[in-house]
């Protein structure tokens, strides 16, 4: 009954809402509410821009503009949100009063939803961590996984799923590896991070609601074993290293290492997943653009960032005023909300010539804001796109031929954004000796 009643509280009267909201043709709700519009957003997000930078809704306010959404996401006059503080009084006293005491990675102490000082601390822990030259060496190990999920591949059959077979391996190998989780948890970790992945949107639906509670309550027992396993017995890992790690003398409690460590784990999988398969069908459907990158591979680094924007697996954010501020000409009260649409911005014609052209030698498509942008920027940006460039480099080097072999389905998340599946028909592979 407890749990039915914070599923109401936090979702059922927000689905319910947003759904009506949409019906009568409010742009946010739509994006929230309307499967049609998650799929397509297209012509809503060109509604929202032809009717001005920042947009009051029934719900909040909302922007796809892209200098507004690169301001707030560096203005000092915002901050992150939290899971329930948009609800209304009653039911936010409700979902606080009721909600799972797992970890959640909308909820403090997890870095997406706390501002500084804790964010400072807990973010120069994990970048002490996580510097650009172990991101580095971390590329040659990607390669090597990347080269053995292939090699698997082509002792099977030609028609697979290539989300399930390659997309979601390869992450979670490489991120298992990094974190010194054992090879015979990583597909349990994966289990995990699907069930949890919505946990991020609203409006869920009662079987969503509970598969997220039971992936985050499995994968925070989890995590606190593996993390206990850790001290015990530390690795070469950098979760071993981010155990150890102090500040001014001071490392993280165990609840701030479980919450930053499992944001970490499971953000270095997702959104991979998701832009993985992204890029795969783009360049399925765009076979021009893959023509480019066969003659001259050096665009592959372009192309990582070309998918990255038009097809951003984190497609929007939101931030709260700490302050009474105007923005664009539109008052903003304290504790006013502003839903920032990454992807829209990302399509914005002020900064991309042809936006939803998919170009690969595109100049300025690093301008893109997929990794949200300030204080709240992407740690783990240089390993994404690393992971992205070796693995479909790889993939269309040992597999010349590949294509697709139906619709694929697309994941029912509205803040994250891939495809759940994607069939396609490997052809025949090129000798070992010819890739790359």
């Amino acid at each position: 009954m407890k749990k039915r009643i914070r599923w109401i509280a936090a979702h059922g009267v927000v689905r319910y809402g947003a759904k009506k909201a949409a019906q009568a043709g409010d742009p946010q709700a739509m994006l929230v509410a309307d499967p049609a519009t998650r799929a397509d957003p297209r012509q809503v997000f060109e509604r929202i821009r032809a009717s001005g930078p920042l947009v009051k809704t029934r719900i909040s306010n909302i922007t796809v503009n892209h200098r507004v959404v690169h301001e707030l996401l560096r203005s000092d006059d915002f901050k992150v949100t939290e899971l329930g503080a948009d609800l209304p009084t009653p039911l936010r006293w409700i979902e606080n009063k009721t909600r799972s005491k797992a970890l959640h990675p909308l909820k403090p102490p997890s870095l997406l939803s706390v501002e500084p000082p804790e964010h400072t601390r807990y973010r120069k822990l994990v970048s002490s961590v996580f510097t650009p030259r172990a991101v580095a060496k971390m590329r040659e190990m990607v390669q090597e996984k990347a080269d053995s999920l292939l090699e698997e591949l082509v002792a099977g059959g030609r028609e697979v799923d290539i989300v399930d077979k390659y997309c979601a391996q390869l992450p979670v190998a490489v991120i298992g590896t990094i974190l010194g989780v054992p090879d015979s948890d990583r597909q349990r970790v994966l289990e995990f991070g699907e069930m949890a992945a919505p946990s991020l949107d609203l409006g869920l639906s009662w079987e969503q609601f509970n598969r997220v509670e039971d992936g985050l309550e499995q994968f925070d027992a989890w995590l606190a074993d593996h993390l206990a396993e850790l001290r015990r017995n530390p690795g070469e890992d950098l979760m071993s290293e981010l155990i150890k790690a102090t500040e001014d003398g001071v490392g993280l409690d165990d609840q701030e290492l479980r919450a930053t460590a499992g944001l970490v784990l499971a953000a270095g999988f997702e959104t991979t997943v998701n832009l993985l398969g992204s890029g795969i069908r783009l360049l399925l459907d765009h076979p021009d653009q893959l023509d480019l990158l066969q003659q001259d591979p050096l665009h592959w680094p372009t192309a990582v960032e070309e998918m990255l924007r038009l097809e951003s697996p984190v497609q929007l954010t939101a931030r709260r005023a700490k302050r009474d501020v105007t923005i664009e000409g539109v008052p903003v009260p304290e504790g006013g909300l502003v839903v920032l649409v990454l992807a829209g911005a990302n399509r914005d014609p002020e900064v991309f010539d042809d936006p939803y052209r998919f170009d690969v030698t595109r100049t300025n498509a690093n301008k893109h804001l997929s990794f949200s942008g300030g204080r709240h920027f992407c740690l783990g940006a240089a390993l994404a796109k690393a992971e992205t460039e070796v693995g479909l480099k790889t993939l269309f080097d040992r597999f010349p031929h590949l294509r697709s072999a139906g619709e694929g389905i697309r994941r029912d998340t509205r803040v994250l954004h891939g495809w759940a599946s994607l069939p396609v028909d490997l052809g025949q592979p090129a000798a070992t000796g010819a890739a790359r």
